[in-house]
């Protein structure tokens, strides 16, 4: 049997807009695509290798700037973030038991 696949009027899970946010709009984008589902990306964890738009700002260059990236909060890259949680997976899992 052949998997339903979810159209725009029927996965409404894959797209928030919280316009009444105080922090709305977060990023200069149109509201209609400004997806806020994953308002806290959850591929910050994966440092340089997250796919987004960054950069390393600070002193000592160790704080991850996201503020110019836009690739949580469009609508079409839902499935790209849900690909992903595999590797934070592994990023949260509890350490190895001592052998």
């Amino acid at each position: 049997m052949a998997e339903a696949q979810p159209t725009e009027g029927t996965a409404r899970y894959r797209f928030f807009n919280h316009a009444a946010c105080e922090f709305y709009p977060c990023h200069d984008m149109p509201p209609e695509d400004l997806n806020c589902l994953f308002c806290f990306c959850p591929l910050y964890a994966l440092g340089p290798a997250c796919g987004g738009a960054y950069r390393y700002v600070g002193e000592h260059r160790d704080i991850k700037d996201c503020s110019a990236c836009t690739l949580p909060h469009r609508r079409e890259n839902y499935d790209y973030l849900m690909s992903r949680y595999a590797e934070i997976q592994k990023l949260a899992a509890p350490p190895a038991a001592d052998a």
